[in-house]
């Protein structure tokens, strides 16, 4: 069994040159990371950035590569040294930890070019899932290229892909579009400009806005089937499926859920809006303009039905006038 947990040996000449041909990675102690009540030795891994899929809840969920790499590495990278320092007692590494996220990126970044020019190995994690997604790595990665060095990957988990499969929503295209703006016409705005994007919608959500985020989908998307998973691969894992306002009255009856979730947004059906925009244009719009300006309903009308905007607009005079009925 340990011999099926270790690492392809890489090139001799490859692990001995630094990212710029001319340092050497230093001699470190073998070591080693325990798997399901096993030992495994692992072999030492080339210079550069490696990035690493860690769990998004269940630990049994990393991969022995994964597990190899932490291991074998200078150093990793982490958003928050407590709750990887979880996964690695778990599993018997002992890498030393550096903290790496949004407050301090400027400053550790050259530090960390300095180090992959020596010729180090180091990983990169986040707290959950695969790095650069809603964490600060891209900027490290861009860097890295930028200087040379190289920059692969150990994949792994991702709640975006996991709330996805579970969605029962189409995946042969889909958009994720991170976390939304927190203020409410701000992130109508950007649900606004997503409306027309051909696929499922998926975003990252915290448990106290996700009953206004839902509404506000509603209100920008229309009625769109879609689907709020939280707590994805731990034990109470849960996914609603529904309409986006039946989940909006339930999350707004029951109150904010615990947990991380991910929200899905079936796509817009263009040959459905196409048949039923003639029919609900004109109620879309008397129930939109007491509460918005003529400006903004033909803009949400327009993105719901996708309508030209100057027959959604024209549409809009005409029920604007006092003899608006006709």
């Amino acid at each position: 069994m340990a011999d099926m947990l270790k690492h392809q040996r890489p090139d001799q000449a490859q692990r001995r040159q630094g990212a710029h041909g001319g340092a050497s990675r230093r001699e470190a102690p073998p070591s080693r990371f325990t798997a399901f009540g096993m030992a495994a030795e692992v072999e030492p891994i080339a210079p550069g950035l490696h990035l690493v899929a860690t769990p998004i809840g269940n630990l049994k969920d990393i991969s022995f590569r994964a597990l190899s790499t932490l291991a074998a590495a200078d150093a990793i990278l982490a958003e928050d040294t407590r709750v990887t320092r979880v996964l690695l007692a778990h599993y018997g590494v002992t890498t030393p930890l550096l903290n790496y996220h949004e407050h301090n990126a400027a400053q550790m970044r050259p530090k960390i070019m300095a180090r992959l020019a020596e010729g180090q190995a180091l990983a990169l994690v986040s707290d959950a899932g695969t790095p650069l997604v809603s964490d600060p790595g891209h900027k490290l990665v861009e860097e890295a290229l930028a200087h040379g060095h190289a920059v692969t990957t150990a994949p792994g988990p991702s709640a975006v892909l996991t709330g996805l499969v579970l969605s029962g929503l189409p995946m042969d295209a889909f958009f994720f579009g991170g976390f939304l703006p927190t203020k409410q016409a701000a992130r109508k705005h950007r649900l606004l400009e997503l409306a027309h994007v051909p696929g499922t919608l998926a975003f990252f959500e915290s448990p106290q806005r996700v009953g206004d985020m839902l509404a506000d989908a509603a209100a920008v998307l229309g009625d769109r089937p879609a689907a709020v998973a939280r707590e994805l691969t731990k034990m109470f894992e849960n996914v609603r499926r529904g309409r986006l306002s039946e989940l909006a009255a339930q999350y707004a009856q029951e109150g904010p859920p615990r947990g991380e979730i991910v929200v899905m947004i079936g796509g817009p059906d263009q040959a459905q809006a196409a048949a039923d925009a003639g029919a609900t244009v004109d109620g879309r719009l008397r129930a939109l303009l007491p509460a918005h300006s003529m400006k903004e309903a033909v803009a949400l009308v327009t993105a719901q039905t996708g309508l030209p905007r100057k027959e959604v607009y024209a549409r809009a005079l005409l029920l604007d006038r006092p003899d608006g009925d006709h």
